[in-house]
């Protein structure tokens, strides 16, 4: 078989075995073995790094990116970030938002990352001025990332007269994902209940913002779990956040898991958001906020870690490096040992890849050739040394380069 790229001596994070070479045709991966024959096609000399089929990123918001400097905080309540983002966005223009959306999707993309689910607001205020700009970035870096729309109602949506119409209007524009923020509601179980009814009429995903408080005795995810099962949505429902869980003792964090794990419901942690709006009550032992991700997999719950927000009032910090991220989560939820360490690089891809149901996710023969190259040889060392990747695959084209540092010694 003839190639049009052999990658040679590549350590593939799933894979156990020692260095493969991987060949590459007509955008798919074609053979991985141990030394694919010379011929005629161009090959690159991994030296033994890290491959990943590139980073996964399930809860984003690029419509609410880069606004630092157009909204002012004092306490840093959840309330009151959500009420500046507010007044911020009446002023959003498609231009707007596409210009702070595609700043922040080009750092992405070269931090490894070729997968996302984007929230994005829409509401009787903003219309869909996010949700166009978004549609068209999509269709304008589809060369280098597969990007989910998922619209919701920040602000609420049964107390907010005309939401609804919004919302539909948008999923019959196109939106691939439906969300909610329950809390936002004083009916929450009833905001619920009206996005399943959106996602069934639509056939689509269902992503919420869920249980963003610290106070276990009043949560919402047990309501999702029950329309989750009623509805045969298993595999398609995700809550991000989930802060309450982390105010959970351990009898109960494992029947919630358990619960979880049955109704086939997945969570999303979103560590800096968590950590940074938090506790913002505790005057001392201010309290993490950080749902244990490994812990809820390891009892049968689809979990994972992602972004949420970047340089704006809800996270004020972030470059849209998934492996920065996953290593903030391993230090601040205490994890130590290698193969644990190890298995946190999941968090960010084979994980995230499932919670999006993508199909076609991995490296193996047949598949599109999406790949992400990591200065590292391990996947421990990637997420202890917040590895760098050095450049990346879409479907068998390079979409970026990140040469590694090297040292200019005198001589």
């Amino acid at each position: 078989m003839t190639f049009d790229l052999i990658l040679r001596n590549a350590r593939i994070a799933d894979r156990p075995e020692g260095p493969l070479d991987i060949g590459i045709k007509d955008g798919r991966f074609a053979a991985i073995e141990v030394g694919l024959p010379r011929g005629d096609a161009p090959d690159q000399n991994l030296n033994g790094r890290l491959v990943v089929p590139g980073f996964v990123e399930t809860h984003l918001h690029l419509d609410k990116s880069c606004l630092l400097g157009r909204c002012n905080c004092a306490s840093g309540t959840l309330d009151e970030v959500v009420a500046e983002v507010a007044k911020a966005k009446r002023d959003f223009t498609e231009e707007d938002v596409y210009q702070r959306a595609a700043r922040t999707l080009e750092k992405a993309i070269t931090h490894g990352t070729n997968r996302m689910r984007t929230h994005v607001e829409v509401d009787p205020r903003i219309g869909l001025t996010s949700f166009r700009a978004l549609k068209q970035l999509k269709k304008d870096y589809a060369w280098a990332i597969d990007l989910q729309l998922c619209v919701f109602p920040q602000e609420g949506l049964l107390d907010d007269p005309g939401c609804d119409e919004v919302m539909l209007e948008a999923m019959r524009d196109g939106a691939d994902v439906v969300g909610g923020v329950p809390y936002m509601d004083r009916d929450s179980h009833g905001q619920i209940a009206r996005i399943f009814a959106m996602a069934r009429e639509f056939d689509v995903d269902i992503d919420f913002h869920l249980d963003f408080d610290l106070d276990p005795s009043r949560e919402d995810f047990t309501e999702v779990c029950r329309q989750t099962e009623a509805a045969g949505y298993g595999g398609r429902v995700a809550i991000g956040h989930a802060t309450k869980l982390s105010a959970m003792p351990p009898v109960d964090f494992e029947a919630a898991a358990k619960r979880l794990a049955d109704a086939g419901v997945a969570v999303t942690v979103l560590p800096a958001t968590d950590l940074f709006l938090t506790g913002r009550d505790h005057d001392h032992n201010i309290p993490r906020g950080v749902t244990q991700a490994h812990k809820l997999r390891a009892l049968g719950v689809n979990a994972n870690v992602s972004t949420n927000n970047v340089l704006n009032p809800f996270t004020p910090f972030g470059d849209v490096s998934l492996i920065r991220m996953v290593n903030l989560y391993a230090n601040v939820t205490q994890i130590g040992r290698s193969e644990d360490l190890a298995d946190c690089l999941d968090l960010v891809t084979s994980a995230s890849a499932k919670l999006l149901n993508a199909k076609d996710y991995g490296i193996a023969v047949g598949r599109p050739a999406d790949l992400v190259v990591l200065d590292c040889e391990t996947r421990a060392e990637a997420v202890c040394e917040i590895a760098q990747p050095i450049f990346g695959f879409k479907n068998g084209a390079r979409t970026f380069i990140r040469p590694a540092a090297s040292l200019l010694k005198p001589v």
